[in-house]
């Protein structure tokens, strides 16, 4: 009986890694833009550690089906069979993620955190902003891309599978947007 329970926990553990041995070899190819382990340096390129696993395989699904257009990701994609997607959102998911990258700035944050509360921002991308399922996290993402993101949502131009975002930061000025996205980015997991 040992013996037996002994071999399944192998096999399981060899079904269970089969799809993660493969993820680096192709992270390595994210790593390029989204960073070493999975935290971007790239001005305007979202990290990807630490997001959740449905809400990255959705976004790779919808650039490998031309639904969300960016060239870049759309080429990325193109080639991948949904295990890889599978595989590389899995992996990505159980990095850690990315501690803020600036410190807040203590008027801009209290003005994003008032503009959070009002627009309920914590609703959908939870209280502590660490994002669930298809919805992502925003705490300590890259505050340029953040900012990059909700400018194309208000403007319509950001595609996927949900229209809220642009009816939640319809009329928000630049002004609005910059300090609400410095303060989502400057908010610690978990806080």
């Amino acid at each position: 009986m040992r013996r037996f329970r002994f071999g399944a926990a192998v096999l399981a553990a060899a079904l269970f890694c089969v799809p993660l041995a493969a993820a680096p070899e192709q992270a390595g190819l994210c790593a390029a833009c989204h960073g070493a382990r999975g935290v971007s340096a790239m001005a305007e390129v979202p990290s990807l550690a630490g997001q959740p696993e449905t809400f990255l395989t959705l976004q790779m699904i919808l650039f490998r089906e031309r639904i969300r257009r960016f060239e870049p990701m759309n080429a990325a994609m193109q080639s991948m069979q949904d295990a890889e997607v599978e595989a590389l959102a899995r992996f990505h998911a159980a990095l850690p993620p990315p501690a803020p990258g600036t410190a807040p700035e203590a008027e801009r944050a209290a003005r994003g955190r008032a503009l959070s509360a009002e627009h309920r921002c914590g609703v959908c991308h939870r209280a502590d902003y660490a994002g669930q399922a298809q919805v992502p996290r925003l705490s300590g993402q890259r505050e340029d891309y953040l900012l990059h993101a909700m400018r194309d949502y208000r403007a319509g131009r950001r595609q996927g599978t949900d229209t809220s975002m642009q009816a939640v930061l319809y009329g928000l000025s630049d002004r609005d947007l910059a300090d609400l996205a410095h303060y989502l980015a400057t908010v610690p997991l978990g806080r």
